[in-house]
């Protein structure tokens, strides 16, 4: 029978929570990398045996862990994030840049781009493995920087073209620092790609990484100096269907927002919701215009409006929307759910999971009809992500 494998990484260990089809019986495990953040984790869609997690220390750096049997087992590969030195010198004027994690754990190395702008390796926040090739796998990092590794974690280089791009200076930090949190892979066209970053926006390279473009038509940022300026939107998550590529939505630092045409123009579909601040949004496996997202009340209180913990879907693409409630807190609720802490997974009856900063771990088995939760008193949850298991 077929299955799903739901990957928690929270603020102090990640957690593997393994159910069959049924979804209402599940094993958990962990915590694994107990007492470490971890900011990610993400299986590889061809390779179910294969997942990647990037763990964080304020006092031992950055590590990339990789397990090939299902997160039993972990390797810690000999992990050196190299920059590349066509995106500008090194503070000290050497483009013998490394930062390697598995030497120097302890160190915290900076370089200039050219404008005085201090670029600083501070974690990884997203790990995307590739669609086809399991041992080739992206990583968004802080401060904002792309590298791809081929070697399944083994080596890091960075694809210099987005740091290089000419907004890079204008690239500011949101309130959570300035990080490439999001990387969306085109299942129809290899060389196509998206990512986002907090406070500078959506961008999308259309050949393999070589060049980008920022993609923020359509927006408006009322606190910065120019609200409909090329780059500066605090993006806090993107998604898209694999059944309907270049269809995506945002959500925004305000705003949930919509393309039709890959990111080129975007219109507003926040419609009836109560509020539309939030950080996470996704969508239907099977059906391209159901989405969701859940509200909190403010950029300010980072909670549920009124304490009631509610996800919202939309069956029309945006604009018209329905709480979903049932087996969901409806008072006296105040966490929040973070940017990549909601994924979906691709069985015949979709299910949608997400997690909160109070450590729950919520799963609905029936598209979001009702919700239970299959785990609680976790560390705060940063992220969601899941496998189905064929």
């Amino acid at each position: 029978m077929s299955g799903v494998r739901v990957l928690v990484g929270t603020h102090k260990g990640a957690f593997i929570l393994e159910a069959d089809g049924k979804r209402d019986k599940w094993n958990v495990s962990g915590p694994l990398f107990a007492g470490w953040e971890l900011y990610h984790l993400k299986g590889s869609p061809v390779d179910p045996n294969r997942i990647y997690a990037s763990q964080t220390s304020g006092w031992f750096g950055q590590v990339i862990q990789r397990s090939d049997d299902g997160g039993k087992t972990w390797h810690q590969p000999g992990t050196a994030f190299v920059p590349d030195p066509t995106a500008g010198p090194n503070k000290a004027g050497s483009n013998k840049f490394v930062y390697d994690t598995a030497k120097k754990p302890l160190t915290t190395h900076q370089w200039y781009d050219g404008t005085q702008h201090p670029w600083e390796f501070k974690r990884v926040w997203h790990l995307e493995p590739s669609l086809t090739d399991p041992n080739t796998v992206y990583a968004g990092i802080e401060d904002a920087a792309l590298f791809r590794s081929t070697d399944g974690g083994e080596n890091w280089r960075e694809l210099p073209g987005l740091r290089g791009h000419g907004t890079g200076p204008k690239w500011q930090p949101g309130a959570g620092g300035m990080c490439l949190h999001t990387i969306i892979l085109d299942p129809s066209n290899p060389k196509r790609m998206w990512i986002a970053i907090s406070a500078a926006g959506a961008f999308r390279t259309d050949d393999g990484g070589e060049t980008w473009k920022p993609i923020n038509k359509g927006l408006k940022s009322q606190y910065i100096p120019d609200p409909n300026a090329e780059v500066g939107h605090c993006v806090h998550h993107i998604a898209m269907s694999a059944k309907r590529p270049g269809v995506m939505f945002m959500q925004k630092h305000w705003d949930v927002m919509r393309s039709d045409n890959a990111g080129d123009e975007w219109k507003e579909v926040s419609g009836n919701l109560p509020t539309d601040f939030g950080f996470v949004i996704d969508v239907h496996a099977h059906e391209p215009e159901t989405l969701y997202v859940v509200p909190i009340k403010s950029d300010s209180e980072h909670f549920p409006v009124d304490g009631k913990l509610q996800v919202f879907r939309s069956r029309t693409g945006g604009n018209e929307w329905e709480p979903l409630t049932k087996g969901l807190p409806q008072s006296n609720c105040y966490v929040n759910v973070l940017r990549d802490a909601m994924a979906v997974d691709s069985l015949d009856k979709c299910g949608i999971y997400f997690g909160t900063t109070g450590g729950q771990v919520y799963a609905s088995a029936d598209a979001g009809d009702s919700w239970k939760p299959i785990v609680e008193n976790l560390p705060a949850v940063f992220s969601i992500e899941v496998q189905t298991l064929k």
